[in-house]
């Protein structure tokens, strides 16, 4: 996949993100990519992978282009930036407190951006408005 087929993956997946629920997640970015499976990120998600970064199917410099081009994208469409805590999943539906690593290392600037969504007030805004709509019309 070249550079102009990522950046358009990854408008794609931002755009069908934000029109569905008004929030993009990187995570959810990586798998519409492909470089992130969903078996590998609820593997990641129960504490079965001890980091994030151990599954991904591309290079760390070619995974720092997908991120770039999400912030970039999060910028043009004007999308507001909110950190998210990943915790571990538990089996038995109990909330767990251990936060979850994206990185080997546990870089703050990586752990940071990949945990970040994107959110859009005026699609979340649009999202609510049809169910406040159709109490009108009865």
């Amino acid at each position: 996949m070249n550079n102009g087929e990522i950046i358009e993956k990854v408008y794609n997946s931002m755009y069908r993100q934000i029109q569905q629920s008004g929030v993009a997640a990187p995570v959810r970015v990586l798998i519409d990519l492909g470089v992130l499976s969903a078996a590998d990120y609820e593997r990641w998600r129960f504490g079965n992978l001890d980091y994030l970064e151990r599954v991904y199917k591309v290079n760390l410099h070619k995974l720092a282009f997908i991120m770039k081009e999400v912030r970039a994208y999060a910028r043009k469409s004007d999308l507001k930036a909110s950190w998210t805590f990943y915790r571990q999943w538990s089996r038995e539906g109990k909330t767990s407190a251990v936060k979850l690593c994206f990185s080997k290392y546990g870089s703050e600037d990586v752990e940071r951006s990949d945990a970040t969504y994107y959110i859009s007030g005026r699609r979340m805004a649009e999202l609510k408005q049809p169910a406040a709509a159709d109490g009108e019309k009865e």
